[in-house]
């Protein structure tokens, strides 16, 4: 909405994600440079997320590759939103949950101080 205050969150963020049998409270990582959101493959099996509803050609640091596309509902800085991620493998990777741009632009500022390490 035209007006409506952006909520300033930082690179590292507390997230619920809402699955169909039970919530789970995770650290996510915020990335402007990525477009669209990512969630791990296990994660979103144990939370019971899907279905897919498409797929994405999804660039990265490991080439370009298709990716299945589901939607679901997180609650990021008391705000929750519904938003599209990709399944990817993010077994090898610190954070299983990547918050992209297409969850972010409508409600959220990022500000990189907010949560040094």
């Amino acid at each position: 909405m035209p007006g409506e205050r952006k909520i300033i969150i930082g690179l590292i963020e507390t997230i619920t994600i809402y699955g169909k049998k039970k919530n789970k409270k995770i650290k996510a990582k915020i990335d402007t440079g990525a477009t669209k959101s990512s969630i791990d493959l296990n994660l979103a099996s144990e939370l019971h997320l899907g279905p897919i509803i498409k797929s994405k050609m999804v660039k990265s640091a490991h080439g370009s590759r298709v990716r299945p596309v589901i939607e679901c509902e997180i609650n990021l800085a008391k705000k929750k939103i519904i938003s599209e991620f990709t399944l990817a493998d993010r077994d090898h990777m610190k954070y299983k949950v990547l918050v992209g741009q297409n969850a972010l632009k409508k409600y959220f500022l990022i500000d990189p101080s907010k949560n040094p390490k």
